[in-house]
């Protein structure tokens, strides 16, 4: 990768209050993941699990028609903060997921779920820890997301999401295809160990999830399709 395209697919630095997540490496993986994708002017886009707005942002620069959402109400207003600041004109709003838009449609829907295994389970609804943790396997949302995205692709339509490799990316690819998507990993990248992995490392050993060896974090981007 070029130096210019590096830069291209890095997220701008954006605002995010406290317990918004903020754009890491698996934002970065999903953004030059968008940059592929050829998004036209006036396709429509989907934000599922927005956060900071990052992926909405990046998505209306590309010309995308862009709808963004999220469960917590912080990272809806980050993400409104950061379109006004941006001057990108996206529509935010609050819903669990798909909840909100019974009926809509779109071009590509991209999706930063959280993941994060964690030994106590999902968090509760108001711990800043909702932002990464997904219960015991990390795919208390991904499973969601497999189940409910499918209806939201139009024809020809493209699925973008992002997801640890403890989260096991078959299980994603199978869910996904027997939903009738056709469904692969496009990108992986071995990353750092974040605060909240190494915090839990021996937890993560002791279930077998991660190897006494493993001193990184593999990133997985699932690119799915609507016939």
């Amino acid at each position: 990768m070029s130096a210019d395209t590096a830069e291209a697919t890095r997220p701008v630095r954006l605002m995010t209050l406290p317990g918004v997540y903020a754009p890491q490496h698996d934002t970065r993986l999903l953004v030059a993941a968008l940059d592929r994708e050829g998004i036209h002017p006036g396709a429509e886009v989907l934000d599922l699990g927005t956060g900071s707005g990052a992926l909405a942002l990046h998505a209306a620069q590309l010309g995308a028609r862009v709808t963004a959402v999220d469960i917590a109400w912080r990272s809806v207003m980050t993400a409104r903060l950061n379109a006004l600041l941006r001057h990108h004109r996206i529509t935010v709003q609050r819903s669990d997921l798909l909840s909100a838009l019974p009926g809509r449609s779109y071009d590509l829907v991209v999706c930063n779920p959280p993941y994060v295994p964690s030994p106590v389970g999902p968090p509760s609804g108001h711990s800043a820890a909702r932002a990464w943790d997904a219960g015991l396997d990390g795919r208390a949302v991904l499973d969601r997301v497999c189940a409910t995205a499918p209806a939201a692709l139009r024809p020809g339509g493209r699925l973008l999401m992002v997801h640890s490799g403890l989260c096991d990316s078959a299980v994603t690819v199978r869910r996904l295809e027997d939903a009738g998507l056709r469904a692969h990993v496009s990108d992986r990248a071995h990353v750092p160990l974040g605060p909240v992995l190494r915090s839990r490392l021996r937890w993560l050993r002791r279930t077998g999830l991660m190897g006494d060896a493993d001193t990184t974090e593999e990133l997985v981007v699932i690119r799915a399709e609507q016939p």
